[in-house]
């Protein structure tokens, strides 16, 4: 009785107080992938931690190491990593070299191949626990496969090695947890198929690294000194950086297909984010609650696209790819290796405050930190020499949670001594003294009151812990996960081939890699030097149009990035003109889609803009209540009015739902319109009317075969849309034409077809209403970008 025999020998060893304790359960861990590189390096390492932690808790275990390898050849492979296992340094050798014994004595391979294998695995299981009078108390599967294997490996589980009723279950998964939002959807899809939610622990092996681990309880305990400064009216910003100086050498196989964003960014640097953005739960270790507040900080997050990252790849990375993967010479890679991208939380705690996180390949040092710098208000009369750091307030102010390596190669907690003394739980941090000789961001340590780990701990003995204890707010939930991926999916398909900043990698990088922030995006502080760059790649910026008319009015052309930004600035020139000649700018504006990342480009861009003195209009507006997000007018207030300072008195929505109805003739919402642009807009002649164009030629809500709108005297109409929602209310074509300017919006691939159209016909406003555009004695200028104008 193998189990027993180990039992008896651990009992005589003084571990276990009594055998009534063993009577809590029996626990099988089956490791899958045994004797792979991660369980090599980790995890049974954290399985034998587990062990000895656990020997006294009145549970007993065994260990099944499972893999594809043939049982004899398999048996070796393991039991070589066993042998090599190690006890922490504070633990006695005797009491070491039995519990390794034990250890090895409860550990055995299996080859898990086909359905077969798991039903023997299941009936040895049960047979030992059988034979040793135990009941089992759960199983735990931990997959160290590539994913591609999980849907087969939890059928077979599910069909055939679930434990008995009472008894639970723990599924281990590690990452990559898909590569965008719609994958890790049909991974999570299958796996739910088979498990459920509760069952699954999704690893993120940062959520083990004891500093990070840290931030949620450090949050908590300081309640009463973060409460008034945790918060935009005292945070500066916010850093969350891995930087990394080994390069992805026999790593470019995966490396091509993740990236350093998918490696790094997605998951571990942004767990560490939600931990600092999230409102605290009332409890912290309740799990649900944690949770919970984790996916509100998600949803709180503003969206990113291509101007929120910066992005390199280290020179030698090309061919090492070439080499690896058999590419030819001419093969170039998009595959980012470092990355800094800016995220801002809507939120009302953080608005406005820049969170920068930054991780890279083949950079300067291998350090990874979390770091929360404070404003500074301060002005100290008296020479920096003579200030005391402790009650300096002009000495910088920050907490930062040291992940390791780097300067202090340690997991750490540093608070600036002028902020506050920490609360630190005794057991397990205390406060480390000394090393007044070493700097942290050019400050000494003395600056700082610092507290290390009591006792450090691999991140993967932390989680296998947790795991055990059934902790689920250490692990990715399906919700967490795919909320993650939603937020970040945007920002990888808008930078699938954008070219990438080259560095030569380590201290040679000096300071190429340095970024800046401005307006809410980021870019690199320096120009790129030539030598680095590449003059036979042709980039997109490298293509122009000779065309300057488009139906005999002026064009504008150019990448839609540039097209906007174009016309974001020929917006607020107009505006400025239009304010020195009469005091005002009358502005309509349209709906839809294209003219939101207008509306963005205005709002975090042009702060000159005149908006004290601009009145907005809308173009066209859906009969919906304009709290509704079909509305047009919630759209512009989303994008654009929330972020500028335009008097309240000087917008002007369309009146779609009166006397609590949307858009009946009776109620006279058009004739109202039509009264307040009489009486405030000069001859009832805007300075600027902004529209967009329809795959189908429509401009505004004016629609081919339209009865309203298309001729007759300037007034605002009543419309039927082909689409829902079909009622809108619309500027009308002679309306629009009294206007000083009219500018017209098209982007897009979609566009093609009827861009080519209208280049082509002449003026039929009944099939195609854009084509009626011509402002009788205004100017009319078209902004289309190179996938319209193109295709």
């Amino acid at each position: 009785k193998m189990l027993r025999r180990v039992l008896c020998t651990v009992l005589f060893m003084g571990a276990l107080p009594s055998l009534a304790e063993v009577s809590q359960g029996h626990i099988s861990v089956v490791l899958l992938g045994a004797t792979g590189d991660l369980s090599k390096k980790y995890l049974w390492q954290g399985l034998f931690q587990l062990y000895m932690d656990q020997v006294s808790s009145g549970h007993s275990f065994t260990f099944h190491g499972a893999a594809l390898t043939a049982l004899e050849p398999g048996q070796r492979l393991m039991f070589d990593v066993l042998k090599k296992l190690a006890c922490p340094p504070d633990e006695s050798p005797n009491r070491c070299a039995v519990l390794k014994d034990q250890f090895l004595k409860l550990s055995q391979y299996h080859q898990l191949k086909t359905a077969e294998n798991y039903t023997v695995l299941n009936r040895e299981i049960e047979t030992l626990l059988h034979q040793e009078g135990l009941k089992e108390a759960g199983r735990i599967f931990y997959f160290s496969v590539p994913p591609f294997a999980y849907t087969e490996i939890a059928r077979h589980i599910n069909s055939s090695c679930r434990p008995p009723p009472g008894a639970w279950l723990r599924v281990v998964l590690e990452k990559p947890f898909g590569h965008d939002l719609e994958s890790a959807q049909q991974l999570a899809e299958e796996l739910t198929s088979f498990f459920r939610e509760e069952e699954m622990y999704r690893v993120d092996h940062y959520l083990g690294k004891q500093a990070v681990a840290h931030i949620l309880p450090f949050r908590d305990q300081n309640r009463q000194f973060l409460d008034p400064i945790w918060n935009r009216h005292h945070v500066e910003r916010v850093e969350i950086v891995l930087k990394e100086t080994v390069d992805a050498k026999g790593r470019t196989s995966f490396y091509e297909q993740y990236g350093v964003i998918r490696d790094v960014l997605q998951n571990h640097l942004t767990e560490a984010l939600m931990f600092l953005t999230m409102e605290l739960p009332a409890n912290v270790s309740r799990a649900e609650e944690v949770l919970q507040c984790k996916l509100q900080a998600f949803q709180s997050l503003r969206g990113l696209d291509k101007n929120s990252a910066v992005l390199g790849q280290y020179q030698a990375y090309a061919s090492q790819v070439q080499e690896e993967l058999q590419k030819a010479q001419d093969y170039i890679s998009t595959t980012p290796t470092f990355a800094g991208v800016l995220i801002h939380s809507d939120n009302l705690r953080w608005e406005g405050v820049p969170f920068l996180l930054t991780s890279g390949k083949a950079l300067d040092e291998r350090v990874g930190y979390v770091r929360v710098l404070f404003k500074n208000r301060a002005y100290c009369t008296q020479s920096e020499t003579l200030r005391d750091a402790e009650h300096s307030q002009c000495k910088a102010k920050q907490i930062i949670f040291y992940i390791g390596h780097g300067t202090l190669n340690t997991p750490a907690v540093l608070v600036s001594r002028n902020l506050f003394r920490p609360v630190m739980p005794e057991g397990s941090w205390r406060e480390a003294l000394g090393q007044s000789d070493l700097h942290i961001f050019g400050q000494p340590l003395s600056d700082y009151y610092v507290y290390s780990p009591v006792k450090e701990r691999d991140a993967y003995s932390v989680l296998i812990s947790n795991i055990y204890h059934g902790r689920k707010d250490f692990f990715i939930t399906t919700e967490n996960l795919l909320a993650s991926w939603a937020f970040w999916t945007p920002l990888l398909d808008s930078i699938s081939h954008r070219p990438l900043r080259l560095y030569p990698g380590g201290v040679e990088n000096q300071h190429l890699l340095d970024f800046e922030m401005e307006s809410g995006e980021v870019a690199f502080t320096l120009a790129e030097p030539v030598e680095l760059l590449k003059p036979s790649r042709l980039m997109p910026s490298d293509y122009r149009t000779t065309q300057s008319k488009f139906r005999q009015s002026a064009l504008i052309s150019a990448w839609s990035e540039d097209l906007i930004s174009q016309l974001a600035s020929d917006i607020e020139k107009t505006a400025s003109r239009s304010v020195a000649r009469s005091g005002q700018f009358h502005l309509a504006l349209s709906g839809g889609s294209s003219p939101v990342v207008l509306f963005q480009r205005l709002a975090r861009h042009h702060y000159a803009f005149p908006w004290k003195h601009t009145h907005i209009w809308l173009v066209d507006e859906r009969c919906v209540p304009l709290t509704d997000t079909e509305s047009n007018f919630f759209s512009l207030h989303s994008h654009l009015l929330q972020s500028v300072r335009v008097p309240y008195f000087n917008v002007h929505p369309m009146p779609v739902h009166l006397n609590q109805r949307l858009c009946v003739e009776e109620d006279g919402g058009t004739e109202l319109y039509a009264k307040e642009i009489v009486a405030l807009v000069a001859n009832a002649s805007f300075d600027l009317v902004l529209l967009g164009v329809g795959a189908d030629g429509h401009t505004a809500s004016l629609f081919p075969q339209s009865e309203n709108g298309l001729e007759g005297a300037p007034t605002v109409v009543l419309t039927e849309s082909p689409v829902k929602p079909h009622q809108r209310m619309s500027l009308s074509l002679p309306l629009i034409n009294k206007a000083k300017q009219v500018f017209v919006l098209v982007l897009g691939k979609g566009k093609h077809d009827i861009t080519i159209l209208l280049s082509r016909v002449g003026h039929e406003p009944r099939k195609w209403p854009i084509s009626g555009v011509s402002p009788s004695s205004g100017q009319l200028v078209w902004y289309v970008d190179y996938e319209a104008l193109l295709g």
